[in-house]
């Protein structure tokens, strides 16, 4: 019998109802379908209407569904982390708010900020509880509601974020399958070309950094970019190497939907044609710790038992990594 390892037994996500395409903003920021679609791959993002709803409601709407289709109830779930960059608040976690909307009693739970890595970050934190035996479900959620922090006048960022996210179960396995290997990276200099300025310790919230528009993502595109490439597709090679794995032996890349330029540079270097990456940035942009799970979901059902994936992500401080994962499952037509 094999080691115990954590294995994606179900996997679910949830997007808001109302969609932002390219053509609406061109009616109130200098931009174009064209140029935004030649940049970035996007053609619209969904948004999170309605007063008082934040990461938490997307978060438990993608977390009841999980449950649906694994059939198992809140009660049963020991462990939820979630990756979430827009928190509901500076406290409670968000994962506590979605146990208490989704029924979790029995789970403790916390959030994990590593910017849009996240997912990937939570995903090998809470694979290290199944290992070790010590809980038999956890519940793993990369959620972002960025248009909460999104300047609706920067035609460099406003085009590019969107609402979403997703959730995953992980249970032991012993059969062979599950996540089998990960590299996860962070360099604290690149903070100063992806951040949110104010409403942290060093900078607390203020009339003066409202007024500045502070409480934004402040991005240098071109840094990040530059970054970005470079890092997803190193660490997703490595994580390759490292098992001796070829681009035949790939089922599938998972990659942080940022920028398709980004995407296809990082499939490029594992040897991977397009018919075997993942990608929905063109409908819901980048909704930052939600981008691999809501690719994982609308994928599910093309996914084999056995098949071996690489998840990839870069993210702002900077943060990077890759996680090596052998599905578990055929999904049930």
């Amino acid at each position: 019998m094999e080691k115990i390892r954590a294995a994606i037994t179900a996997v679910n996500g949830w997007v808001p109802d109302y969609i932002l395409t390219n053509a609406e903003l061109e009616k109130f920021v200098d931009t174009t379908d064209e140029w935004i679609t030649s940049r970035t791959g996007i053609k619209e993002r969904r948004i999170l209407k309605g007063e008082g709803l934040g990461s938490s409601d997307i978060a438990a709407q993608a977390v009841k569904g999980l449950l649906k289709k694994r059939g198992i109830g809140p009660e049963e779930i020991e462990l939820v982390i979630c990756a979430t960059t827009t928190p509901d608040m500076q406290f409670p976690a968000t994962a506590n708010i979605v146990s208490d909307k989704v029924g979790m009693k029995n789970a403790f739970g916390y959030d994990i900020n590593a910017a849009c890595s996240g997912f990937l970050y939570a995903l090998v934190t809470g694979s290290k509880f199944i290992e070790s035996g010590q809980y038999k479900k956890v519940v793993i959620i990369g959620v972002d509601k960025m248009s909460s922090i999104i300047d609706y006048s920067d035609r460099t960022t406003c085009v590019i974020f969107g609402d979403g996210g997703g959730a995953v179960l992980l249970e032991p396995d012993q059969s062979g399958v599950g996540i089998m290997d990960s590299i996860l990276r962070s360099d604290g200099s690149g903070r100063v070309h992806l951040h949110q300025k104010a409403g942290g310790s060093v900078l607390p919230a203020s009339h003066e950094t409202v007024n500045a528009k502070q409480h934004f993502v402040y991005q240098e595109g071109q840094a990040v970019f530059k970054f970005a490439v470079t890092r997803m597709a190193e660490v997703s090679a490595e994580i390759m190497e490292r098992n001796h794995l070829t681009a035949d032996d790939v089922a599938w890349l998972v990659p942080h939907q940022a920028n398709k330029r980004i995407i296809d540079a990082t499939a490029s270097r594992m040897g991977l044609g397009s018919e075997k990456v993942m990608l929905n940035i063109q409908k819901f942009g980048n909704t930052t710790n939600g981008t691999i799970p809501l690719c994982l979901w609308e994928w599910e059902g093309q996914l084999h038992r056995n098949d071996t994936i690489i998840l990839s992500a870069f993210g702002g401080g900077f943060t990077w990594g890759a996680v090596y994962i052998k599905w578990a499952y055929d999904t049930k037509k």
